[in-house]
């Protein structure tokens, strides 16, 4: 008896959730703005020195202060610090965007802790969770490229090697292009160019600075990325074909992650493990068109049509299928 069909329809799919988050990785703009650092020591210097590298104009309150600190302080870092030779008040933190405290005794680290909050100050103090807003993880420096590594305190020694890893995958070079990026965004914003045509280009300029890390952005680079992105956005869309393997999202290519983080629709087998979704672009719509064996099933005709009304339309389309998209002649 032969099975009765069931139709179904392309319908959109929801974006996966995020995952909870032991912190959430935050960025302070601390230029030009008030820090306070109270205690003395090795990781107290430390501290100060990263605040005073973001720009941020540091006091330190040390009635003793540590070689550390007074050397620094004899340096003229990159912004503004200050070493007071006294302990710390509580009007000191008037008016300060962080407090960062450096105490031995747990009665000292929760006094300063307490005065920051009801003075509405984020504080950290150093090695001492239940008393920090905030935390400093390991830092990969390539600014304006940073990369921020943190475990929750859970295993510090763990996040400095995996900064130790990631600092000899990072090409010293991208910290060029993060400022050429910088530059040339006002640029890229009244250039005219549609919305979609600006993601392109800064689609085009990722590739361009991940091939050529070593290359010194010039004004020539920014004319050829606007000639290529313009030539681009007078044709029509796109579609790809991606397999998303066995379900391990480790087994993608680098070409299959490269179209899902640039598409902007992507049409969903039912065999496609969610985790693979988590390399797709947030903000691409996501549509459900898969088959299910004997039960609800896209016509594999409207799948064809649905592709490529939306590349004539001018979209990215990405279909991506569970296992080898090849399979069963799909691809033809």
């Amino acid at each position: 008896m032969r099975p009765v069909e069931v139709r179904r329809r392309p319908q959109q799919a929801c974006t996966p959730r995020m995952q909870a988050l032991a912190r959430l990785p935050v960025f302070f703009d601390l230029d030009g703005k008030r820090a306070v650092v109270a205690g003395n020591g090795a990781a107290v210097a430390w501290k100060a020195e990263l605040l005073s590298a973001a720009g941020a104009d540091v006091e330190v309150f040390a009635e003793q202060p540590c070689e550390e600190l007074r050397a620094l302080a004899a340096e003229a870092p990159p912004a503004p610090l200050t070493v007071r030779h006294r302990a710390w008040r509580i009007e000191d933190l008037d008016g300060a965007a962080v407090a960062v405290g450096g105490f031995e005794d747990e009665a000292a680290a929760e006094r300063f802790a307490a005065a920051a909050r009801t003075a509405g100050v984020p504080v950290n103090v150093i090695d001492r969770p239940a008393h920090c807003d905030f935390s400093f993880g390991a830092i990969i420096n390539r600014s304006p490229l940073v990369i921020g590594i943190s475990t929750d305190g859970a295993a510090p020694v763990f996040a400095q090697a995996i900064r130790a890893k990631l600092e000899g995958m990072i090409p010293r070079g991208f910290a060029r292009w993060a400022e050429a990026a910088r530059r040339w965004r006002q640029a890229v914003q009244s250039s005219g160019l549609s919305l979609g045509a600006r993601r392109r280009f800064w689609q085009l300029f990722a590739v361009y600075a991940l091939h050529h890390p070593a290359h010194e952005p010039a004004q020539g680079d920014l004319e050829a990325l606007f000639e290529i992105t313009q030539r681009q956005e007078a044709g029509i869309g796109t579609v790809t074909l991606v397999g998303g393997g066995p379900g391990d999202p480790e087994l993608l290519t680098l070409r299959a992650v490269r179209a899902l983080q640039s598409a902007d629709v992507i049409l969903i087998d039912d065999l496609v493990s969610p985790d693979v979704l988590d390399f797709a672009r947030r903000e691409a719509k996501k549509m459900l068109v898969g088959k299910t064996g004997d039960g609800p099933a896209c016509k594999q005709d409207e799948i064809n049509a649905l592709m490529v009304a939306l590349a004539k339309a001018g979209r990215r389309v990405v279909r991506l299928k569970g296992g080898d998209p090849l399979i069963f002649a799909r691809a033809g």
